[in-house]
Formats: C-alpha cells, sequence, structure tokens
C-alpha cells in the first residue's frame, strides 16, 4: 500500500504518446488560450449516448458500493451483511448479486485496486488482521482464485491503471528503495515476474510508464522516453493523448488547461475555481472530466460534473449536483443524493458518444 505521504504529494503523470496523426500548433509564448465555447447539456450534446440509472439497495436491506462498472448495467462492488458481521465482495447487475468474497466486517477490509479486461477481473484485498495485499482473479461468471500474495510493496494511485489486465497476465508497480518494481503473475496463478528501473514510475496505458519526479514517459517494447513539456508556475497530469496543467498565479490555481504531453495542441479549459473530476485524464484520449463547485457548494458539498470534449473543444455539463465521480474502461459513473440519505448513482458510458 502507498504511504500517505506519497499519496498526497502526488502529480501524477500517468501517460502514454498520441499514437500518431497530425498534432496542432500551440499558442504563441505568454499568450493564454482562449477559453472554451458555452456550454450545453449533455442531453443536447449526447443525444444517442447510453446512459442507466443503477439503484444500490441490496435485496436483503445493505446498500451495494460500486467500485467499478463493468458495462452500464453491472459493477462489481461491496456490500455488507446484514447483521454487519461481513464485508461482500460480488458483481450486481440486473440478475442479482453474484457474492464473490466475504472478509470481517471488523478486520477493516480493503479493496484499493480493481481492473477488468473482458470478462476478466481482477482486485486486490488486504485487512488488519492481515496487511499483506494478495491479489485475487474472478471471470464474470466464474468463482474467485488467487493469484499472488507475492506482491511486494504495492502503490496504487487510485486510478484505472492500478492493475493492469492484458496478455493473461495482471501488472501492478511497487516500490523498492530508489527503484520501481513493475510486476506481473498469470491470471490463472503462477509465479510473480519482477522487472526493476531506478526511478519513481509508475503504470500507464500499458506499455508506458511514467516517472512522477522527471516528467518523463517510458514505453517498455521501445525502451523510448519522452519528456513532458511545461513551462512557469504549474504542474502537469497527462493521460493516454493529453495532459490537464493547472497554471498557477500569485492567488492559487488560475486556470486548467489541456495539451498534448510535448505541449502542442494547448487549450483553455476551464477556469481558476474548476478542479479533477477524477484521477484519470484525457478519457478515451478525448474526455477531460472536471468538477466546479456550485453557489451552495459549502453548504452541500457537491460539484457540477463537466466534461471537456477535446474532439469539439465543447464543454458539457453531465449532472448539476454530483457526490463523487470515477471513470474505468470508458464509462464514467457518479452518486447524487447522499444529503437526502437517498444515494442514487448513474452510468455513461462515453464510448457510446
Amino acid at each position: 500500500m502507498a504511504p500517505a505521504s506519497k499519496r498526497s504529494a502526488l502529480v501524477s503523470l500517468a501517460a502514454a504518446l498520441v499514437a500518431g496523426g497530425t498534432l496542432l500548433v500551440a499558442d504563441p509564448p505568454g499568450e493564454e488560450p482562449k477559453p472554451p465555447p458555452g456550454r450545453s447539456t449533455a442531453a443536447a450534446a449526447w443525444p444517442k449516448a447510453v446512459r442507466a440509472d443503477f439503484d444500490p439497495a441490496m435485496p436483503d436491506g445493505p446498500l451495494f458500493a460500486p467500485l467499478l462498472f463493468l458495462d452500464t448495467t453491472a459493477a462489481i462492488g461491496t456490500a455488507p451483511t446484514p447483521d454487519a458481521k461481513w464485508i461482500r465482495l460480488g458483481i450486481r447487475d440486473k440478475t442479482g448479486f453474484r457474492e464473490l468474497r466475504r472478509l470481517p466486517y471488523g478486520e477493516n477490509p480493503q479493496f484499493e485496486a480493481l481492473g477488468a479486461a473482458g470478462a476478466d477481473i481482477a482486485w486486490t484485498e488486504s485487512t488488519d488482521a492481515q496487511p499483506k495485499i494478495r491479489i485475487w482473479h474472478a471471470t464474470r461468471t466464474g468463482p474467485a482464485a488467487l493469484v499472488t500474495t507475492d506482491t511486494g510493496n504495492a502503490i496504487f494511485y487510485g486510478n484505472q491503471y492500478d492493475l493492469i489486465l492484458a496478455d493473461g497476465l495482471v501488472r501492478w508497480a511497487a516500490a523498492d528503495g530508489a527503484n520501481t518494481e513493475i510486476r506481473s503473475a498469470p491470471l490463472g496463478g503462477g509465479p510473480v515476474q519482477v522487472l526493476s528501473r531506478p526511478g519513481d514510475w509508475s503504470l500507464s496505458a500499458w506499455p508506458w510508464l511514467v516517472d512522477e519526479n522527471e516528467r518523463r514517459l517510458l514505453n517498455l517494447d521501445t525502451r523510448r522516453t519522452t519528456e513532458v513539456v511545461t513551462s512557469g508556475p504549474e504542474t502537469a497530469t497527462c493521460s493516454p493523448a493529453w495532459c490537464r496543467v493547472t497554471v498557477m498565479s500569485g492567488d492559487g490555481v488560475a486556470r486548467i488547461d489541456l495539451m498534448h504531453p510535448d505541449g502542442t495542441a494547448r487549450r483553455r479549459i476551464a477556469g481558476g475555481q474548476a478542479q479533477a473530476a477524477v484521477d484519470d485524464v484525457g478519457v478515451l484520449d478525448r474526455f477531460e472530466l472536471l468538477a466546479e463547485p456550485g453557489p451552495d457548494a459549502d453548504l452541500t458539498g457537491t460539484t457540477t460534473l463537466l466534461a471537456y470534449d477535446a474532439a469539439t473543444s465543447r464543454t458539457v455539463e453531465i449532472s448539476p449536483a454530483v457526490d463523487g465521480a470515477f471513470t474505468g474502461g470508458g464509462l464514467l459513473w457518479w452518486s447524487t443524493g447522499a444529503n437526502n440519505d437517498e444515494v442514487a448513482w448513474h452510468v455513461l458510458d462515453l464510448r457510446s458518444v
């Protein structure tokens, strides 16, 4: 598990390069990027998008907390047993709830990282009684099986690359002093393979890594390293095609820009009041998800969920009052109603936009 200090200090650069195509020219030096055009609602901008509401109430009473949506109608998540003695991990869809694992509620169970690809699902487990992180695997219809307990000092950042499932393997990163280990194990179980590299690297879209301190990207297949281009008082957080750039002023955040890792195609997407709604950047190489506080945000704790569409240079309002938002696998989900004890979840398939 990543140390708390590392999590709070993290300026993530999870990244990969744009795989071809012509890039736009950046704005001239010293010229502030122009703001995006006016907003539109999701219904008006994306009338054919697939979306659904997701009722978290379990048939036996407790609420289901989704951790990862597999599609707009199915999610893997947790729910306590009615007697509050166990936390159940399972898949909930239109047919009901299929339990995969249960851990004692009193041992503070944690399912910190999850990943999915096709029919395969993998997740991490730990408890106060067994703090060593373990990785498990199941298919959407099959039983759960332990993959490995040989996870090293695993580090997770809360994004969709914490566990990568590809080529029959599950991959994750682990800290080892001044080095970072890229660990992998067969989903069916077997010896763990370890690739160690000097530096503070994290996983991105495979086979890319990013060094959090040096702002550089590394392709493990080609061994090609690319520098992320920034200038002045700003920080960059990058994803497969785009970097979210937070531009600072003497009073704090001045604005948020979007650009390619090499600094091209830079444009302003939000003012200083906005912030990232999720850790991932440039979802599907297209959408930057933002949260903007409303006039009553101090009382309600809710924010407006926005999506800047890099393909159309348009800002789309997803929901005006969101308690929390998450993304993975091209899906966006968010909760509403927490302050009224009527929690509801909503899912949008960004791949259908």
